[in-house]
């Protein structure tokens, strides 16, 4: 059984009216990867702080290891913690150069083997070549990878990262955060990361905490969070949905386009199907008997995926053509104004209760 690294629980804070995190639990095992996923605004930053020790909580516990490092009697500071910390923008010392910069981390370090050290967390991140440049002299991904040197040289047993791809550019995003996941896996620390980009938390995660207005709303593996959401926000969070209002009636949600398979709601229940664009699709679909008819409004090539807009001939409430947004891997690009048939892939499709989606 892997040792708990670190563990905040029931912790509460705010800033002023705002309530910034409410009752806040969570868990990182070492050498786990734990993602705080949300909206700007949720609530995960203030969490990350705290754990680091730059704000202590008005309420709740703070451990790493076995130790507590903050509850109403204790508060240890950020630099007598065991952690490891990346901010979004870095934080680099403009006038330090990269060695320096590095060394800077172990300036608590005793035993006369900080440079040693800072040169192979360098060595690490393939950064040995640049020891006497500036920041200024780096580019992004290369200020990124002292950041993390400079993080890492101390061996932490957490990590905390705070948003460490936002600066990149998608291309170089990708690179990097493959190189970064391959290091944290290497050095086997636990490690705590801020993003609001799902696809990064869904690389990147073991396990990804969905946040919203301090609260956690789910927590579980990418592929648990993708295909059971627990509501209509989560499953959001992943990506574009499109959105149907419905009514239980029997073991079917029946829409205003088609009905959809339900079974844990009674009937006259009101609720909500949303299905993802990717359970939208032109052919056929093996153990799927759930299709409709609607006009190409637009389609586009999106490289690896073909994005097309529908017009059901089918109406909702209002009188209005039901607007539905269909994404196919490949070149699949119906001609404007064709009418075609659409298949449903229900394991992409879930319903709600109206009044349980947060």
């Amino acid at each position: 059984m892997k040792r708990k690294a670190l563990q905040m629980t029931g912790v509460w804070h705010r800033y002023g009216n705002t309530t910034a995190l409410e009752n806040l639990s969570i868990a990182l095992n070492e050498g786990e990867v734990v993602c705080l996923l949300g909206p700007s605004g949720c609530g995960k930053s203030t969490a990350l702080r705290i754990a680091a020790g730059l704000e202590r909580a008005q309420k709740g516990i703070v451990e790493l290891g076995d130790t507590i490092v903050s509850d109403s009697e204790v508060h240890l500071p950020a630099e007598d913690r065991n952690i490891g910390l990346v901010f979004q923008d870095y934080a680099l010392f403009p006038h330090l150069s990269v060695i320096d910069n590095v060394k800077f981390g172990l300036k608590r370090d005793r035993s006369g083997m900080a440079e040693s050290r800072a040169r192979n967390a360098l060595e690490m991140v393939h950064m040995e070549k640049f020891l006497n440049k500036y920041p200024h002299m780096l580019s992004g991904g290369e200020q990124q990878r002292v950041a993390l040197a400079r993080a890492l040289a101390p061996q932490p047993e957490v990590m905390l990262l705070d948003e460490p791809y936002s600066g990149l550019d998608a291309r170089l995003r990708e690179k990097i955060r493959d190189e970064v996941l391959h290091l944290l896996r290497q050095q086997g620390c636990a490690t705590l990361m801020v993003t609001h980009d799902a696809e990064e938390a869904m690389f990147m995660a073991d396990k990804i905490i969905v946040m919203n207005e301090g609260r956690v709303i789910q927590v579980g593996s990418p592929a648990e969070l993708y295909f059971q959401p627990v509501n209509s926000f989560v499953a959001g969070i992943f990506g574009e949905l499109n959105k149907l209002n419905g009514l239980v009636c029997g073991n079917k949600a029946m829409t205003s386009l088609v009905d959809f398979p339900v079974q844990k709601f009674a009937t006259g229940t009101k609720v909500e199907v949303v299905l993802r664009p990717e359970a939208l699709c032109l052919f056929p679909l093996e153990g799927s008997d759930i299709y409709f008819e609607a006009l190409v409004v637009e389609s586009r090539l999106l490289g690896r995926m073909s994005y097309i807009h529908l017009s059901s001939k089918c109406r909702n409430r209002d009188g209005e053509n039901i607007n539905l947004h269909c994404k196919m891997p490949g070149r699949v690009l119906p001609s404007t104004g064709e009418i075609v048939r659409v298949y449903v892939e229900v394991g992409q499709t879930f319903v709600f209760e109206k009044n349980k989606n947060a």
